[in-house]
């Protein structure tokens, strides 16, 4: 039985999320709840948790102070349940130590394969392959990616764009599905964003952004023939 805390201020989506964890078949979780920051961040000092489920916007302290102040001691997997879609808010998250940042309104089931699957690597339960095509190889077990042994930095966007691409290699992916998976589901991000991310990704990966290939009116696809 894995143990989670959720700091979330709406007692609505405390509800559907604690009654969604908790009453799933079989159950694997018990869910503790904080509806402040400042309670939150109490509760996580004092109790051993497999992961911790924080909003943005909380009341007393937010979700980025509380991830901040848990990082200086504690490697607990978080993840970001928040409506903040602005991309200088997920790269913060990102910055700031959390594993997996999921934009309001989330499908339930999303949320819940994503806590299982993240506590399962934190406790080295599973570990993914590391993918390669061509001098290129990203390793989603500590989000590296490597070009004839240089690692290369990309933004959170361009790394969640990249590791979709890569996991479905040779596999054309539409524009709407690459921005449902590394945008969020119900998000209404505009294509030519995705375009932009793509040219940016191309060219921070240097000869190898060849890879990426446009297939016109249907997407792209990262292509090692």
């Amino acid at each position: 039985m894995y143990k989670i805390l959720l700091v979330e201020d709406d007692k609505d989506i405390r509800t559907v999320i604690v009654n969604y964890f908790t009453k799933k078949e079989p159950c694997s979780f018990t869910v503790d709840i904080a509806e402040d920051g400042q309670t939150g961040l109490e509760k996580a000092y004092e109790n051993n948790y497999d992961l911790l489920l924080l909003d943005v916007m909380l009341p007393e302290m937010d979700g980025f102070e509380i991830c901040k102040e848990i990082r200086r001691g504690s490697d607990v997997p978080i993840i970001f349940i928040t409506a903040r879609t602005n991309e200088s808010d997920i790269l913060n998250g990102y910055a700031l130590g959390c594993d997996d940042y999921v934009v309001k309104p989330f499908p339930l089931p999303v949320l819940y394969q994503k806590v299982a699957a993240l506590i399962k690597r934190s406790k080295g339960l599973v570990r993914s392959p590391v993918f390669t095509v061509g001098d290129l190889s990203l390793n989603p077990n500590n989000g590296i990616v490597v070009i004839n042994g240089r690692e290369i930095k990309l933004t959170a966007r361009e790394y969640g764009i990249l590791k979709v691409l890569i996991e479905n290699k040779n596999s054309v992916i539409s524009r709407e599905k690459l921005i449902d998976i590394v945008w969020g589901y119900n998000n209404d991000t505009d294509e030519r964003v995705l375009d932009t991310h793509i040219r940016n990704l191309r060219k921070a990966l240097g000869a190898d952004g060849k890879l990426i290939k446009t297939v016109i009116r249907r997407g792209y696809k990262i292509d090692d023939k």
